[in-house]
């Protein structure tokens, strides 16, 4: 076998603790800037939702490049790996600049045409914080490339001390900023800023180290091989379709949102951080599986890949049961930190109940078993089914359930569980008929 079981946990362990650590520094930033009042909460979250589509788009390209180097090293073929490596820090770099630029030209209008005729106080807490974080897209992009790099060597320790160091540095600057500075909204972004490029030269030093599997020993931009980047945009590119139409539904979901008021805005802020904890363990064996399925098919050994994910599947289950369990009973002290109004804490409670249960019953089908797809290359499957799913179901439903039932912010969580299980069925019929089999990228 190709993993051991002190292998897996060895890489499991660390993958569940920097995804904790990195859900973590969106809450803080919200749990922080919570004091300033609910109108900086609402702008942070506003923001959050364009962040996380960039992020999201940065991180599909670094899975393209940690799943080609792994069905590299699966064949055992180091150099081919390290050149890949390469490729995709160039290839990210580049295409993040590109993104930071539109985002600090276009902040404003952006933020207009998303979100509308938001409160005003709101908007102005948004604009300031996009400019901001906007400035962090370069770092946070190279911080992803490494730490999938590190992954796909099967060293998960190395992104875990990376996310600690940065939420310590957040920590830190959110304090100074925000509480020392009155600094607002502006301090919450500088903090994330700072966090992000400190780590992201750390990370890129760490790689140069020759011993590694897959050592970067130089990042020269006339290096670039466009044949390799055309492989790793294999995989990239339907991933970042997928993930991109993904954030761009639940942008034009939290749109929706944002008519609904501050109350509610507030309340959907706040419930959407603790809902990113409660799917840590479902996140971190996501990558798990990545790194595993895709060295099991670059060595052709499908039989152990269809192990492997089965058995992590099985911990994915036990373990979001156990965290959410746990939040379900800490609940309401976990809302308090958020000094919300009696009529904003009594929504965020309703949905996180809602989203706990169906986190338990449902998410790792939806979200975690398709990582093994990706990993064998099946990629446009789960890219189409996403697709579909996020805009028949998230939110055309969403809309529906809102306009013609009336039934507010609920809309929201009622069509995201429909298309979780829209999801899972597929994804769980695609992994049984073994068609990701035929799909490897090397």
């Amino acid at each position: 076998m190709l993993f051991s079981k002190k292998d897996l946990k060895k890489l499991i362990v660390p993958l569940i603790i920097e995804q904790a650590l990195a859900f973590l520094v969106g809450m803080i930033d919200t749990v922080m800037v919570a004091g300033v009042g609910e109108t900086a909460v609402s702008g942070v979250a506003l923001v959050d939702s364009v962040n996380i589509l960039v992020i999201s788009l940065l991180t599909a390209l670094a899975t393209g490049g940690a799943v080609v180097a792994g069905q590299y090293l699966g064949l055992k073929e180091k150099g081919n790996a390290s050149h890949a490596a390469q490729q995709l820090v160039i290839a990210t770099f580049l295409f993040s600049v590109a993104i930071m630029a539109v985002c600090l030209v276009l902040n404003q209008q952006m933020l207009s045409a998303i979100f509308g005729q938001t409160e005003p106080a709101v908007m102005d807490n948004a604009v300031a914080y996009f400019y901001v974080t906007a400035i962090s897209y370069p770092f946070i992009a190279m911080f992803n490339s490494a730490a999938a790099l590190f992954r796909s060597m099967g060293n998960s320790k190395t992104p875990m001390i990376g996310a600690l160091i940065i939420n310590l540095i957040n920590i830190g600057g959110n304090a100074l900023f925000i509480y020392g500075f009155k600094m607002g909204v502006l301090g919450a972004g500088l903090a994330t800023l700072i966090s992000r490029a400190v780590v992201a030269v750390i990370m890129l030093v760490l790689l140069k180290n020759p011993q590694l599997d897959v050592p970067l020993m130089r990042y020269r931009i006339r290096d670039i091989d466009f044949p390799m980047i055309r492989r790793i945009l294999k995989i990239g590119i339907p991933n970042g379709l997928e993930n991109s139409m993904f954030q761009v539904g639940k942008i034009v979901v939290t749109s929706l949102v944002a008519l609904q008021g501050t109350a509610a805005i507030a309340a959907f802020a706040v419930s959407t951080s603790l809902a990113l904890v409660e799917i840590v363990p479902g996140a971190a064996m996501g990558l798990a599986i990545l790194t595993v399925v895709s060295r099991c098919v670059g060595a052709g050994e499908y039989g152990q890949a269809e192990y492997y994910t089965k058995d992590l599947i099985k911990k994915t289950y036990l373990y979001i049961l156990v965290l959410n369990v746990g939040m379900l009973i800490f609940m309401k002290p976990l809302l308090g930190l958020y000094q919300l109004s009696d009529a904003t804490f009594d929504i965020a409670m309703e949905l996180m109940i809602i989203h706990s249960v169906f986190t338990i019953a449902i998410w790792p089908a939806s979200f975690t078993l398709p990582n093994a797809l990706r990993a064998a290359g099946d990629v446009k499957y789960t890219m189409v089914v996403s697709i579909v799913s996020m805009w028949v179901f998230r939110i055309l439903l969403s809309y529906v359930l809102v306009y013609v039932f009336g039934l507010g912010l609920l809309s929201v969580w009622i069509a995201m569980i429909v298309d979780w299980v829209f999801r899972s069925v597929l994804f769980v019929g695609r992994w049984k008929s073994r068609k990701w089999q035929n799909y490897s990228v090397v």
